[in-house]
């Protein structure tokens, strides 16, 4: 069956989101047209106030509706502590953890081939984080890609310059984890990064 100009669009627009390919987009195209217009509605006004209103965070960079989130301006805070994550979405995993620091938000990783270097991730505003604020740990939280690891690396250099501490997130076997069913990748960090018990 020949698709309308505009159904074509619709099943293209929803091909943006990560996952979705043409089959997926088309089978959500579809559902919405025929079972749930006015879920598609509220989707549609929902997608379009949040790209209106949300932008970052002028000092961590994660996803914010005001100039400074309510993280950064906690007073409840950890002030001293700032734990450094290639996305807004790490950090909201790690707040589930009930870390009680500051962030900075990388919004990537390093990635030469693409084209991210330093100033793409904002690294001259964490620099001056680093300089100005009480920070005394920066917690890297890079995800354990080997751009994440190379990401990790560089930032842990720009800190140790200042003569700060600088520690990274364990890496390991997970908890409830067989270590049959772990890499040897996996297993490789947890041996590394083992502690007195």
């Amino acid at each position: 069956m020949p698709e309308s100009t505009v159904l074509e669009r619709f099943i293209e627009a929803l091909r943006c989101m990560p996952g979705v390919g043409r089959k997926s987009a088309q089978r959500i195209a579809y559902h919405l047209l025929q079972r749930n217009r006015q879920g598609a509605r509220h989707l549609a006004a929902a997608m379009t106030e949040a790209m209106e209103k949300i932008g970052h965070c002028s000092r961590c960079r994660t996803f914010s509706e005001t100039d400074e989130c309510s993280i950064c301006v906690s007073q409840k805070r950890d002030r001293s502590l700032l734990c450094v994550v290639e996305s807004p979405a790490d950090v909201y995993a790690i707040e589930d953890a009930e870390y009680k620091g500051l962030y900075f938000v990388l919004m990537g990783h390093l990635s030469p081939l693409d084209g991210i270097g330093p100033e793409e991730l904002g690294l001259d505003k964490l620099s001056a984080i680093l300089d100005e604020d009480e920070i005394k740990e920066v917690i890297l939280a890079t995800n354990t890609t080997v751009e994440g690891e190379a990401t990790a690396h560089y930032i842990g250099e720009m800190v140790r310059k200042r003569q700060l501490r600088v520690t990274r997130i364990a890496h390991g076997v997970p908890m409830g984890g067989e270590l049959e069913y772990v890499g040897s990748n996996t297993i490789l960090h947890a041996l590394a990064g083992r502690r007195e018990f």
